[in-house]
């Protein structure tokens, strides 16, 4: 015997809890042997005892009380198979496996019939069945229910109800269902049941038998098995076995016990097994949609962390998914602020390296010794201040993604190394002489154009072919506007938390202001505006007055009409600053700027806005 606690339901769901201590203590306290981490369990909770060959369980005066079989209970014997509700978690007693198999080579007398081509038995057409036939029609819900909870706890107790229903049209003493998961050479999963008790109980059930079912694809009938004499007191009872189908394929049995059957009974089983045959084909379909739904829903929103719904922006999470799935070389082009490091995490996260590590290095951010001390590591003793091997960029990244921010800016020397990694997918330390194998993936991005650094001789063109494997482009924030709202009001929300203000929105005003303005410096732009106007903004609605000048001094935007304000009298006194420093410097622009103190691209770019010529 070895007892042992399956949990079924709560915080330890799915574990197994052997009953190996006397006593066996179970609650909130940490050293109990079953520990809870539930607040609805008390600390020490309750306990199981040995006495003899038997289990007591003994409530420890618990506030929320031990149930037993839904009876709560002080102190009660615990049987094969009972239920224990402790809180939110519900246990499961067991003292023995399932089901023991024997093997059976004796002779039998057994009657065969192929399933699919079983009739109804004539008892059937009589009125007196009728409940028979109702009752077959809800075994059509009930073994879908079935199929679909076969992995959860919930799964036993329908199995019973589906066994308890064959029981009251076919005299059999006990019965089990086998489902095989994949094949039939894994232990299959077991619901037992008997007329006497609706306990799991230990069976023995017939390997020799089961097995010919499994392979002939038919109903049977075995009387005596292992036993030449008629059945009677101590003689072994007769079997009556019928395989589940599901799209032709077995995937289980109903297997039964009796003291005889008749050929009616075998084709009474079979009926009802073919209507509980079409039920699990049609909850196998239905379940293989909703996986199929599931995927296609994981590749509408796949994890990239990016916000909008803009034509460019879908198109571009449709490229990340396609190229995420590949090993190739992946270029990002974009400029400054369009989250070209972004992409490339997104690529890394939904790839099949997303577990392992994300190396990103800015390549404009070292200088060339260091960039390639970094990327490609150093023996010891390699150069002055080397006093340990490194390992690089490149090597520590094994099995992951390197991602080479800014790779237009890297200097030509290094480029012919990088340019050997990517063909030999090796390596050598700086100073080193044994090449080192590299297991990476390799994702560079660049906001220059590299074509046109090609044709000035400050890329290589055997780099860049190496490079422009797969490239995805980073649009612009003025070629997606219908994304500056949202992206607004989450990074306005975003900064408001880390502010402890509740942001409730942005004003049609400045949300128009925000839309019509080009934004050079694209969302990172966008980002600092934003956290700008949280922290200097005095109300919960983002207003005008709390973006940066450069937008607010942008020409107002068609659909803004506003009554005269604070911000007209800016303006007014901005051109008439203008028109008294264009007087004063005899229309000399540079002069103007410098008696205003701004520079003259500045300059440019304001009388513009307020529309002086």
């Amino acid at each position: 015997m070895n007892p042992q606690l399956l949990v079924m339901t709560g915080p330890k769901q799915g574990g197994a809890y052997p009953i190996a201590t006397d006593p066996f203590t179970i609650g909130r306290d940490p050293r109990s042997q079953l520990p809870l981490t539930d607040g609805s369990a008390s600390r020490e909770h309750c306990v199981i005892l040995r006495q003899g060959d038997a289990f007591v369980i003994r409530d420890l005066g618990s506030y929320n009380g031990t149930l037993v079989n839904d009876a709560r209970v002080t102190e009660c014997v615990l049987a094969h198979g009972d239920w224990i509700k402790i809180g939110k978690s519900v246990l499961r007693f067991v003292t023995a496996e399932e089901a023991v198999w024997e093997d059976n080579s004796g002779d039998t007398c057994t009657i065969e019939l192929p399933v699919g081509e079983a009739q109804l038995p004539a008892a059937l057409e009589n009125s007196r069945d009728l409940y028979t036939l109702l009752r077959m029609s809800i075994l059509l819900h009930l073994v879908q229910a079935l199929y679909k909870t076969r992995r959860s706890p919930a799964r036993s107790a329908l199995e019973r109800h589906l066994l308890e229903f064959i029981f009251e049209v076919i005299p059999a003493t006990r019965g089990a269902i086998l489902f095989y998961e994949d094949d039939f050479s894994d232990s299959p999963s077991l619901s037992l049941a008997s007329e006497e008790s609706a306990r799991y109980r230990p069976a023995v059930l017939n390997r020799t038998m089961v097995r010919r079912v499994l392979q002939e694809r038919c109903g049977l009938i075995v009387e005596n098995p292992g036993d030449e004499q008629p059945a009677g007191p101590g003689k072994s009872p007769a079997l009556l076995l019928v395989p589940l189908l599901i799209r032709e394929h077995v995937c289980g049995i109903v297997y039964l016990e009796g003291a005889a059957f008749r050929e009616p009974d075998l084709q009474l089983l079979v009926a009802i097994v073919q209507i509980a045959s079409m039920a699990l084909e049609n909850a196998f379909h239905l379940e293989w949609l909703e996986t199929e739904n599931e995927r296609l829903e994981s590749e509408l929103h796949a994890d990239h962390h990016m916000i909008g719904d803009s034509p460019r922006l879908r198109e571009l999470q449709r490229n990340i998914l396609r190229a995420a799935q590949a090993n190739s070389t992946v270029l990002i082009a974009g400029e400054t602020g369009t989250g070209k490091e972004l992409v490339a995490r997104a690529i890394h996260r939904n790839s099949p390296r997303a577990g392992q590590p994300f190396i990103a290095v800015n390549c404009a951010a070292l200088t060339e010794t260091l960039l390639e001390s970094e990327l490609f590591g150093h023996e010891k003793g390699a150069f002055t201040g080397a006093f340990a091997q490194k390992k690089g960029r490149l090597e520590v990244a094994a099995g992951g993604t390197v991602f080479l921010d800014e790779i237009g800016e890297m200097p030509l020397q290094l480029q012919v190394k990088l340019l050997r990694v990517l063909q030999e997918r090796q390596v050598e330390r700086v100073g080193g002489t044994q090449p080192i194998n590299l297991d990476i993936r390799l994702i560079a991005a660049t906001n220059r154009n590299l074509e046109d650094e090609v044709r000035a001789g400050r890329f290589r063109p055997d780099l860049y072919y190496r490079l422009n494997v797969v490239t995805l482009k980073t649009p612009p924030l003025r070629e997606r506007p219908s994304d500056i709202p949202v992206l607004a009001m989450h990074f306005a929300s975003k900064f408001g938390a880390q502010c402890g203000r509740r942001i409730g929105g942005i004003s049609p005003e400045a949300e128009a202001y925000l839309v019509h303005y080009d934004w050079p410096g694209n969302i990172r732009e966008l980002e600092n505006a934003l956290e700008r106007a949280v922290v200097l903004g005095s109300s919960d609605i983002i207003q005008l007055e709390d973006l940066p000048e450069s937008i607010r001094e942008i020409a107002r935007p068609a659909n803004v009409v506003r009554a005269p304000g604070l911000q007209d009298a800016i303006d007014r006194a901005k051109r008439e600053a203008i028109s008294q420093a264009f007087q004063q410097a005899k229309s000399d622009h540079p002069a103007a700027a410098k008696l205003l103190g701004v520079h003259p691209n500045y300059l440019y770019r304001l009388m513009r806005n307020l529309g002086m010529r």
